[in-house]
């Protein structure tokens, strides 16, 4: 019994296979990818920059904060630098995963991320740095997910869970702001 034979089916199983049987060695990347992956690559690579930058500031933050709430105020912000670093490692194998290299050279992080470094010294400084950074995250991740849409799924949903970590982020923050 073969299923490829099922007319209930809206569309052909055995054309599928034969669909998969080419360019295996593309692994994940079927032919009937519908987005111009040079362009995912680049925006993903873009979302894997800002990851970066954010590791980066909120492991400083953690160690140059300073004053009474430091203990309360460094904890989140190791929190939140924990989640990034999460947030680039999945969007660096979703690159992987779809045939592109994911780029961590240091050297060009600065062009390709969309959050700043930050200068601030005192806590509330830090803070409203990490706040700032975060909804300039959300905003981004909300049109990557309009722009990945329903041609790539795996990689919206993907986006879509770290769109929600950077709200729970920004809430995080905005409530240390009001204390």
């Amino acid at each position: 019994m073969t299923v490829s034979k099922n007319k209930n089916l809206p569309f052909s199983l055995d054309e599928i296979k034969k669909q998969a049987r080419k360019s295996i060695e593309e692994g994940a990347v079927t032919q009937d990818y519908p987005l111009n992956l040079a362009e995912a690559y680049k925006l993903l690579n873009s979302a894997l920059a800002t990851e970066i930058m954010c590791v980066l500031r909120y492991r400083h933050h953690q160690i140059i904060a300073q004053g009474v709430d430091r203990p309360q105020i460094a904890a989140e912000f190791q929190e939140h630098a924990d989640d990034e670093q999460r947030h680039m490692m999945m969007i660096a194998e979703r690159i992987n995963q779809l045939g592109g290299n994911p780029d961590f050279n240091p050297g060009t992080v600065l062009a390709r991320t969309a959050t700043e470094y930050g200068t601030g010294h005192d806590l509330l400084t830090l803070v409203k740095e990490d706040l700032i950074a975060e909804r300039i995250a959300i905003m981004v991740y909300r049109e990557l997910i309009e722009w990945f849409g329903a041609g790539d799924p795996t990689t919206r949903r993907m986006l879509e869970e770290i769109l929600k970590d950077e709200e729970d982020h920004a809430n995080d923050l905005a409530d240390l702001i009001k204390k």
